[in-house]
């Protein structure tokens, strides 16, 4: 999952930057409003997390923007403010959630997989596609009765296929959303994951969870469950 962080106080953007990027997010930062803007308008991004009090154009400004230009990217506001006309305020202008500083770092890791779910239309934090299901929390993964085990990547990977089930996700949006540098990596990186990954998720070949469409990318075809 590829996020922004658009805040002024560099501490703080190092911070939720290394918090996120621990975590396996794909992070990216901007230190002023208009910088933020043009971020979120041009990059490949889930979510962003921006801060109300932001120089050259607040962070209400931001949302607003994005919101009039049909932008439906969640967005989780950070403010020094905690009085409740200013965080209605802030949903009102199209903020999806927001947190009042200071703030708990695990408290702002859950909400933005809670946005990050509600995006996909999942409530749960377990995605369950069965006899498949990955859980957000733990960032382990299961067939049946029996773990998965993955590394970090392809759990990454199989995370946002599950978000998208259903989709047709070309490479390209796989590597932007879910490395950094995607550029710099070979350009057959993807297949040796997705590759990877179906080895480990089906080792027998009945179950055949991702889809390849030529020319076009990869498709998580279980259907979701209870």
């Amino acid at each position: 999952m590829r996020l922004l962080v658009v805040e002024d106080e560099a501490a703080l953007r190092d911070q939720l930057q290394t918090a996120l990027g621990g975590v396996g997010y794909v992070v990216d930062v901007a230190a002023d409003g208009p910088e933020g803007l043009h971020m979120a308008r041009d990059y490949p991004l889930d979510l962003a997390i921006v801060d109300l009090g932001l120089p050259g154009l607040s962070g209400l400004e931001l949302i607003r923007a994005l919101r009039d230009e049909g932008s439906n990217l969640p967005v989780l506001v950070l403010t020094a403010r905690g009085h409740w006309q200013d965080r209605v305020t802030g949903l009102e202008a199209g903020a999806d959630d927001y947190l009042v500083k200071p703030f708990e770092m695990p408290e702002l890791l859950a909400r933005v997989q809670a946005l990050l779910r509600r995006a996909g239309g999942w409530a749960a934090p377990v995605l369950r596609c069965p006899p498949l299901a990955v859980d957000s929390r733990s960032q382990t993964a299961w067939r049946g009765d029996d773990r998965v085990e993955l590394t970090g990547s392809e759990f990454r990977l199989l995370h946002y296929m599950m978000l998208h089930q259903g989709e047709v996700l070309s490479k390209a949006v796989l590597e932007d959303h879910l490395y950094p540098d995607a550029a710099e990596h070979d350009s057959n990186v993807m297949e040796v994951f997705i590759r990877r990954l179906r080895r480990k998720l089906d080792p027998d070949g009945r179950l055949q969870p991702i889809e390849t469409l030529r020319g076009r990318g990869y498709r998580f075809r279980l259907p979701r469950g209870g």
